[in-house]
Protein backbone atom coordinates (compact mmCIF):
# COMPACT_ATOMS: atom_id res chain seq x y z
CA UNK A 1 0.00 0.00 0.00
CA UNK A 2 1.53 3.39 -0.98
CA UNK A 3 2.51 5.82 1.75
CA UNK A 4 -0.21 8.31 2.63
CA UNK A 5 0.36 11.94 1.72
CA UNK A 6 -0.77 12.90 5.23
CA UNK A 7 -0.88 10.64 8.26
CA UNK A 8 -2.21 11.84 11.62
CA UNK A 9 -2.25 9.68 14.75
CA UNK A 10 -3.69 10.77 18.11
CA UNK A 11 -3.01 14.45 17.39
CA UNK A 12 -3.38 16.69 20.44
CA UNK A 13 -3.04 20.41 21.02
CA UNK A 14 -3.63 22.24 24.29
CA UNK A 15 -3.55 25.92 25.16
CA UNK A 16 -3.05 25.83 28.91
CA UNK A 17 -6.02 23.96 30.32
CA UNK A 18 -7.98 24.18 27.05
CA UNK A 19 -7.75 21.12 24.76
CA UNK A 20 -8.32 22.37 21.21
CA UNK A 21 -7.51 19.01 19.59
CA UNK A 22 -8.14 15.85 21.60
CA UNK A 23 -6.73 12.83 19.80
CA UNK A 24 -7.54 13.13 16.08
CA UNK A 25 -6.42 10.37 13.68
CA UNK A 26 -6.85 10.20 9.89
CA UNK A 27 -4.97 9.57 6.63
CA UNK A 28 -5.07 11.40 3.31
CA UNK A 29 -4.14 9.24 0.32
CA UNK A 30 -1.92 10.57 -2.45
CA UNK A 31 -3.97 12.04 -5.27
CA UNK A 32 -7.04 12.44 -3.05
CA UNK A 33 -9.20 15.49 -2.34
CA UNK A 34 -9.87 15.32 1.39
CA UNK A 35 -12.32 17.68 3.07
CA UNK A 36 -11.76 18.64 6.72
CA UNK A 37 -14.99 20.09 8.07
CA UNK A 38 -16.19 21.47 11.36
CA UNK A 39 -17.82 24.47 13.01
CA UNK A 40 -15.79 27.41 14.28
CA UNK A 41 -13.83 26.42 17.36
CA UNK A 42 -13.92 22.70 16.52
CA UNK A 43 -10.12 22.38 16.21
CA UNK A 44 -10.08 22.25 12.42
CA UNK A 45 -7.89 25.31 11.87
CA UNK A 46 -5.46 24.24 14.61
CA UNK A 47 -5.14 20.82 12.97
CA UNK A 48 -4.42 22.33 9.55
CA UNK A 49 -1.86 24.78 10.96
CA UNK A 50 -0.02 21.86 12.61
CA UNK A 51 0.02 20.00 9.29
CA UNK A 52 1.34 23.11 7.55
CA UNK A 53 4.12 23.43 10.13
CA UNK A 54 2.92 26.77 11.50
CA UNK A 55 1.86 25.50 14.93
CA UNK A 56 3.49 23.02 17.32
CA UNK A 57 1.48 20.07 18.53
CA UNK A 58 1.20 18.94 22.15
CA UNK A 59 1.18 15.24 21.33
CA UNK A 60 0.66 12.59 18.68
CA UNK A 61 2.39 11.73 15.42
CA UNK A 62 2.09 13.64 12.13
CA UNK A 63 3.63 12.88 8.75
CA UNK A 64 3.29 15.11 5.68
CA UNK A 65 4.80 13.68 2.49
CA UNK A 66 6.92 11.43 4.72
CA UNK A 67 8.28 14.25 6.92
CA UNK A 68 7.36 15.81 10.24
CA UNK A 69 6.10 19.34 9.44
CA UNK A 70 7.27 20.57 12.85
CA UNK A 71 10.86 20.31 11.57
CA UNK A 72 10.11 23.12 9.07
CA UNK A 73 12.24 21.35 6.49
CA UNK A 74 12.85 23.53 3.44
CA UNK A 75 12.61 20.53 1.13
CA UNK A 76 9.13 19.74 2.40
CA UNK A 77 7.98 23.33 2.06
CA UNK A 78 8.95 23.30 -1.63
CA UNK A 79 6.62 20.31 -2.13
CA UNK A 80 3.60 21.95 -0.48
CA UNK A 81 1.33 24.76 -1.65
CA UNK A 82 -0.88 26.73 0.73
CA UNK A 83 -3.88 28.91 -0.10
CA UNK A 84 -4.77 30.85 3.04
CA UNK A 85 -8.10 32.59 3.72
CA UNK A 86 -6.36 35.88 2.95
CA UNK A 87 -2.99 36.67 1.44
CA UNK A 88 -0.89 39.76 0.91
CA UNK A 89 0.07 40.97 -2.55
CA UNK A 90 2.25 43.70 -3.90
CA UNK A 91 -0.73 45.82 -5.01
CA UNK A 92 1.20 47.50 -7.83
CA UNK A 93 2.53 44.23 -9.26
CA UNK A 94 0.52 42.70 -12.09
CA UNK A 95 -0.84 39.18 -11.98
CA UNK A 96 1.94 38.03 -14.32
CA UNK A 97 4.66 39.74 -12.29
CA UNK A 98 3.32 38.29 -9.04
CA UNK A 99 3.25 34.72 -10.38
CA UNK A 100 6.68 35.05 -12.05
CA UNK A 101 8.14 36.43 -8.81
CA UNK A 102 6.82 33.44 -6.86
CA UNK A 103 8.00 31.00 -9.55
CA UNK A 104 11.58 32.24 -9.12
CA UNK A 105 11.60 30.86 -5.55
CA UNK A 106 11.21 27.25 -6.70
CA UNK A 107 13.78 25.01 -8.42
CA UNK A 108 11.32 23.49 -10.91
CA UNK A 109 8.19 25.67 -11.12
CA UNK A 110 5.25 25.37 -13.46
CA UNK A 111 5.22 27.76 -16.38
CA UNK A 112 3.73 31.03 -15.01
CA UNK A 113 1.57 31.61 -18.10
CA UNK A 114 0.20 28.07 -17.87
CA UNK A 115 -0.52 28.57 -14.17
CA UNK A 116 -2.36 31.85 -14.80
CA UNK A 117 -4.45 30.10 -17.46
CA UNK A 118 -5.22 27.21 -15.09
CA UNK A 119 -6.87 29.56 -12.57
CA UNK A 120 -8.71 31.56 -15.23
CA UNK A 121 -6.81 34.86 -15.01
CA UNK A 122 -5.50 35.07 -18.58
CA UNK A 123 -7.50 38.21 -19.33
CA UNK A 124 -6.21 39.82 -16.13
CA UNK A 125 -2.54 38.89 -16.46
CA UNK A 126 -1.49 42.54 -16.93
CA UNK A 127 -3.85 43.91 -14.26
CA UNK A 128 -2.31 45.13 -11.01
CA UNK A 129 -3.18 42.98 -8.01
CA UNK A 130 -4.68 45.94 -6.19
CA UNK A 131 -7.24 46.37 -8.97
CA UNK A 132 -8.55 42.78 -8.87
CA UNK A 133 -11.96 41.87 -7.47
CA UNK A 134 -12.21 39.71 -4.35
CA UNK A 135 -12.82 36.55 -6.37
CA UNK A 136 -9.94 37.35 -8.74
CA UNK A 137 -7.62 37.82 -5.77
CA UNK A 138 -8.55 34.34 -4.54
CA UNK A 139 -7.63 33.00 -7.98
CA UNK A 140 -4.31 34.79 -7.72
CA UNK A 141 -3.86 33.17 -4.28
CA UNK A 142 -4.35 29.81 -5.95
CA UNK A 143 -1.94 30.63 -8.79
CA UNK A 144 0.78 31.60 -6.30
CA UNK A 145 0.28 28.30 -4.46
CA UNK A 146 0.35 26.25 -7.68
CA UNK A 147 3.25 27.81 -9.57
CA UNK A 148 5.79 25.87 -7.50
CA UNK A 149 4.16 22.65 -8.83
CA UNK A 150 3.52 21.25 -5.31
CA UNK A 151 2.56 17.65 -4.62
CA UNK A 152 0.22 18.63 -1.79
CA UNK A 153 -2.04 21.69 -1.63
CA UNK A 154 -3.85 23.09 1.40
CA UNK A 155 -6.97 25.00 0.32
CA UNK A 156 -8.42 27.04 3.19
CA UNK A 157 -11.89 28.36 2.30
CA UNK A 158 -10.84 28.77 -1.35
CA UNK A 159 -14.13 30.22 -2.65
CA UNK A 160 -14.97 32.69 0.12
CA UNK A 161 -16.38 35.83 -1.49
CA UNK A 162 -17.02 34.17 -4.86
CA UNK A 163 -20.33 34.60 -6.68
CA UNK A 164 -22.03 31.30 -7.73
CA UNK A 165 -20.54 31.32 -11.24
CA UNK A 166 -17.03 31.99 -9.94
CA UNK A 167 -17.41 29.21 -7.35
CA UNK A 168 -18.25 26.70 -10.08
CA UNK A 169 -15.23 27.83 -12.07
CA UNK A 170 -13.02 27.38 -8.99
CA UNK A 171 -14.41 23.88 -8.51
CA UNK A 172 -13.24 23.07 -12.02
CA UNK A 173 -9.73 24.24 -11.08
CA UNK A 174 -9.70 21.99 -8.02
CA UNK A 175 -10.81 19.02 -10.12
CA UNK A 176 -7.98 19.78 -12.55
CA UNK A 177 -5.54 19.51 -9.63
CA UNK A 178 -6.77 15.97 -9.01
CA UNK A 179 -6.36 15.18 -12.72
CA UNK A 180 -2.76 16.39 -12.40
CA UNK A 181 -2.21 13.88 -9.57
CA UNK A 182 -2.09 16.48 -6.79
CA UNK A 183 -3.26 15.81 -3.25
CA UNK A 184 -5.63 18.42 -1.83
CA UNK A 185 -6.69 19.05 1.75
CA UNK A 186 -9.75 21.30 1.61
CA UNK A 187 -11.40 23.23 4.40
CA UNK A 188 -14.69 24.94 3.62
CA UNK A 189 -17.92 26.06 5.24
CA UNK A 190 -19.79 25.37 1.99
CA UNK A 191 -21.10 21.84 2.43
CA UNK A 192 -22.18 21.55 -1.21
CA UNK A 193 -18.58 22.37 -2.16
CA UNK A 194 -17.22 19.63 0.08
CA UNK A 195 -19.76 17.13 -1.26
CA UNK A 196 -19.02 18.00 -4.88
CA UNK A 197 -15.21 18.01 -4.65
CA UNK A 198 -14.11 15.65 -1.87
CA UNK A 199 -13.29 11.98 -2.29
CA UNK A 200 -13.58 11.70 1.49
CA UNK A 201 -14.37 14.07 4.34
CA UNK A 202 -13.69 14.16 8.07
CA UNK A 203 -15.95 16.08 10.45
CA UNK A 204 -14.41 17.56 13.60
CA UNK A 205 -16.32 18.80 16.64
CA UNK A 206 -15.00 19.87 20.05
CA UNK A 207 -11.49 18.71 19.14
CA UNK A 208 -12.60 15.20 18.20
CA UNK A 209 -13.11 13.50 14.84
CA UNK A 210 -16.75 12.38 14.87
CA UNK A 211 -17.16 10.99 11.33
CA UNK A 212 -15.14 10.32 8.21
CA UNK A 213 -15.62 8.67 4.84
CA UNK A 214 -16.89 9.40 1.32
CA UNK A 215 -19.69 12.01 1.41
CA UNK A 216 -22.18 9.64 -0.21
CA UNK A 217 -21.52 6.91 2.35
CA UNK A 218 -21.78 9.31 5.28
CA UNK A 219 -25.13 10.42 3.92
CA UNK A 220 -26.34 6.87 3.48
CA UNK A 221 -25.27 5.85 6.97
CA UNK A 222 -26.81 8.73 8.84
CA UNK A 223 -30.37 9.09 7.62
CA UNK A 224 -33.20 7.58 5.63
CA UNK A 225 -34.88 8.35 2.33
CA UNK A 226 -37.25 11.31 2.41
CA UNK A 227 -40.43 11.23 0.34
CA UNK A 228 -42.41 14.44 0.02
CA UNK A 229 -45.50 15.49 -1.93
CA UNK A 230 -48.48 17.85 -1.77
CA UNK A 231 -52.00 16.64 -1.15
CA UNK A 232 -54.81 19.16 -1.29
CA UNK A 233 -52.21 21.92 -1.09
CA UNK A 234 -50.66 20.54 2.10
CA UNK A 235 -47.05 19.34 2.22
CA UNK A 236 -46.64 15.76 3.43
CA UNK A 237 -43.31 14.12 4.21
CA UNK A 238 -42.27 10.58 5.12
CA UNK A 239 -38.92 9.00 5.98
CA UNK A 240 -38.23 5.37 5.24
CA UNK A 241 -35.48 2.80 4.78
CA UNK A 242 -37.33 1.32 1.78
CA UNK A 243 -38.78 3.92 -0.60
CA UNK A 244 -40.02 1.31 -3.09
CA UNK A 245 -42.66 -0.17 -0.77
CA UNK A 246 -43.78 3.21 0.55
CA UNK A 247 -44.04 4.76 -2.93
CA UNK A 248 -46.07 1.77 -4.11
CA UNK A 249 -48.50 2.18 -1.21
CA UNK A 250 -48.78 5.98 -1.47
CA UNK A 251 -49.35 6.04 -5.22
CA UNK A 252 -51.76 3.10 -5.03
CA UNK A 253 -53.85 4.88 -2.41
CA UNK A 254 -53.80 8.10 -4.42
CA UNK A 255 -55.00 6.29 -7.56
CA UNK A 256 -57.85 4.70 -5.61
CA UNK A 257 -58.95 8.16 -4.48
CA UNK A 258 -58.53 9.60 -7.95
CA UNK A 259 -55.91 12.06 -6.68
CA UNK A 260 -52.48 13.18 -7.81
CA UNK A 261 -49.45 13.45 -5.55
CA UNK A 262 -48.22 16.89 -6.59
CA UNK A 263 -44.49 17.71 -6.43
CA UNK A 264 -43.65 14.11 -5.54
CA UNK A 265 -39.93 13.69 -4.81
CA UNK A 266 -37.60 11.11 -3.29
CA UNK A 267 -34.33 12.40 -1.85
CA UNK A 268 -31.35 11.15 0.08
CA UNK A 269 -29.83 13.19 2.89
CA UNK A 270 -27.07 15.52 1.72
CA UNK A 271 -23.71 16.01 3.36
CA UNK A 272 -25.14 19.22 4.80
CA UNK A 273 -27.99 17.26 6.44
CA UNK A 274 -25.48 14.85 7.98
CA UNK A 275 -23.14 17.64 9.07
CA UNK A 276 -25.90 19.61 10.78
CA UNK A 277 -27.16 16.45 12.48
CA UNK A 278 -23.69 15.59 13.79
CA UNK A 279 -22.60 19.05 14.86
CA UNK A 280 -25.84 20.47 16.24
CA UNK A 281 -25.78 21.36 19.91
CA UNK A 282 -27.95 19.29 22.20
CA UNK A 283 -30.71 21.35 23.86
CA UNK A 284 -29.91 22.11 27.50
Amino acid sequence: MPEAAISVRDLRKSYGSVEAVRGISFDVARGEIFGLLGPNGAGKTTTVEILEGYRKRSGGDVSVLGSDPAARDRGLRKRVGIVLQSSGFYPRATVRESVEHMAAVYPAPRDPSETIALVGLEEKRDTRAGKLSGGQRRRLDLALALVGDPELIFLDEPTTGFDPAARRTAWGVVRKLKELGKTVLLTTHYLDEAQSLSDRVAIVKDGLLIAQGPPSELSADRARYRISYRRNGQLAQHETDDPTELLHRLTGEALERGERLEDLSVSRPTLEDVYLDLTSEEPS
